[in-house]
């Protein structure tokens, strides 16, 4: 084997583990890609023979291009007034999706993605790197340039946020199922209370429409007044499809070929504790979405 294919398949071996922190730290797929391209860059020219622990040499590369396209977004005002609904990675429910095997776990949901958004570049890259894949805080801190103490003060700070606006889903997926069934058919019926029923009294729904449609750029919350807008998406039963959103239940809604809307459920307890609604026609345009029957 040569010189460039042996790097390639060095690389390789640790890409999909970069993708994946990539995306958890970024929230973009197409960012993730190109954070994991710029560390492929970087690697491909740098002396890396000597280099005893390859892994974490890119790690550390990797976290550090995605702590600088994190604070270039702060710089450029480009944090949103309302709400951003990370791109959603989606799947069906019958089949795996391979190439998104990375992303899809439990920790990575999308109300979960929506909380990393709200922190700060040092903290999210504490957290996600320590909490999400036990990298020690004496390897993070020199990447945000803290001491290891001031590392787990972030990640400890980030983590009480997660907790306290991000529970985590119920692990049985037939019963988030069940609950989003629960929901599409009392909307569908016009059950004000059916809907409040199956929501939990703090529900998040949260709706990214994009500079197109800013008028569905919303937050709201509690049961009552969730259902109050939830029966208007009745009218979206007969054009939704069942599929997981980052690896949760969730649906996509399409009419005549065209996207118009990705629904992600965060279900706990049985009950619907966060709606995340992506209906950007721009970003839906890009999203990677499998065949539907």
């Amino acid at each position: 084997m040569d010189e460039p294919d042996l790097l390639v398949e060095r690389f390789d071996e640790h890409r999909a583990r970069l993708r994946s922190m990539a995306y958890r730290m970024l929230g973009s797929v197409s960012e993730a890609e190109d954070a994991v391209q710029e560390t492929w860059l970087r690697f491909s020219v740098a002396e890396t023979g000597r280099v005893e622990n390859l892994g974490g040499w890119l790690t550390t590369v990797m976290a550090r291009v995605c702590l600088n396209v994190l604070r270039a977004r702060r710089q450029r005002g480009e944090e949103p007034l309302q709400v951003h609904v990370p791109d959603p990675i989606i799947s069906r429910e019958d089949e795996g999706h391979p190439e998104h095997e990375a992303v899809l776990a439990d920790s990575v949901g999308l109300a979960l993605m929506v909380v990393l958004d709200t922190l700060s570049p040092a903290e999210r890259l504490a957290f996600v790197l320590h909490d999400m894949f036990a990298v020690p805080f004496e390897e993070i801190a020199p990447m945000i340039e803290r001491s290891p103490a001031a590392a787990r003060q972030l990640a400890s700070r980030a983590r009480r946020r997660v907790r306290g606006q991000a529970p985590p889903p119920d692990s049985d997926p037939a019963r988030q199922r069940d609950a989003v069934n629960a929901f599409f058919a009392a909307a569908r019926d016009g059950d004000f209370e059916a809907l409040v029923a199956v929501l939990d009294p703090e529900v998040v729904l949260r709706s990214d429409g994009g500079l197109a449609r800013p008028r569905q750029n919303v937050v709201l919350t509690g049961a009552r007044t969730v259902a109050g807008q939830a029966v208007t998406f009745g009218r979206l039963s007969p054009f939704a499809r069942p599929v997981l959103v980052n690896g949760a239940a969730g649906v996509v809604v399409a009419n005549n070929g065209r996207l118009v809307s990705v629904m992600a459920f965060t279900v706990t307890g049985g009950k619907i504790v966060a709606i995340d609604v992506l209906s950007d026609p721009e970003r839906l345009h890009r999203l990677d979405v499998p065949a539907l029957g």
